[in-house]
């Protein structure tokens, strides 16, 4: 019985892949089947064109038709300005220069707003209003330096006390500054250092240059009133302070700004730190500029350093 079984199996299986034989051979044959494809003309029916085919060729070609046809629109969409039509598809270099004019263009309106307010802090100090539009800086530069120690030391203390005592003496010679030049004055250094670049009026270096150490404290010479305090991107942090009778300071390239717009200082306050930002800046240092009467002048025949 089980011999029978078996031999019945095994028929069917054998009859099955007959089964699958035959049909293979009948889509072989489909495919291997010649035709032709004749091309008549209509009016006196003679053969103009006449191409043997068989399913299997006409298959292949057409798959053949349709790689060369992708192969030619990649390649021209890839090589042609077509390219900067396909979405998230750009040149590298366009973006590049889109990043660079958003960058210039920030900083255009920064430099806007930051004239802007210098003028208009001018303006006040000179129709004599208590007190300038306080800027509100992005980030404050301040907080990284309030460990430091800021106290003066015993010669400012001892130069400060001989100026408090000739206070009104100072007063006057800065009544008479209009008249008298600069000369009577008693002013503080800003930073102790060496001048590595003098003024020089025919460069166009209007101030001199005070190589000192890293996070040395920038402090004012007179008393006056911070007319501008931010970030430029030619100079760096930046300080103006505006004296008396036309009288202004500037300090560039500092680290941190230590005084907002529109503060008062005194002789000897800290204002800054020594610092290295700005691209016209190549190392740390301050720059430090004396302007009177909307005239630069040489710091050195004033300050001692």
């Amino acid at each position: 019985m089980q011999v029978s079984l078996k031999k019945i199996f095994f028929a069917s299986l054998q009859s099955m892949a007959e089964k699958e034989n035959i049909k293979l051979k009948r889509v072989r044959e489909v495919l291997r089947s010649k035709y032709r494809l004749i091309l008549l003309n209509d009016s006196s029916f003679k053969e103009k064109i006449s191409i043997k085919l068989t399913p299997l060729s006409l298959i292949i070609g057409s798959f053949m038709l349709i790689i060369i046809f992708t192969t030619v629109i990649i390649v021209t969409v890839a090589f042609s300005p077509l390219r900067e039509l396909i979405p998230g598809y750009g040149d590298l270099s366009e973006h590049k220069k889109i990043l660079r004019l958003s960058f210039k263009t920030d900083s255009i309106e920064e430099a806007l707003k930051s004239r802007q307010l210098f003028l208009t802090s001018i303006l006040d100090v000179l129709n004599e209003k208590k007190e300038a539009p306080i800027e509100k800086p992005k980030k404050d530069t301040s907080n990284k330096y309030n460990k430091l120690k800021l106290n003066p030391t015993e010669t400012d203390i001892a130069f400060r006390k001989e100026f408090e005592e000739n206070k009104n003496n100072q007063i006057n010679n800065v009544a008479k500054l209009k008249y008298k030049g600069l000369s009577e004055l008693v002013f503080f250094t800003p930073a102790n250092g060496y001048i590595s670049n003098s003024f020089s009026e025919n460069e166009g270096h209007f101030g001199i240059d005070i190589v000192t150490k890293s996070e040395e404290t920038i402090k004012t010479t007179l008393y006056g009133t911070v007319i501008f305090s931010s970030f430029t991107e030619e100079d760096g942090n930046d300080i103006q302070i505006q004296h008396d009778n036309n009288l202004i300071t500037i300090y560039k390239h500092c680290s941190a700004l230590l005084k907002k717009t529109g503060d008062r200082v005194k002789l000897g306050d800290a204002i800054g730190i020594v610092g290295n930002s700005g691209e016209n800046s190549r190392g740390p240092h301050l720059h430090f500029e004396l302007w009177l009467n909307g005239a630069a002048i040489n710091p050195k025949d004033f300050v001692v350093f």
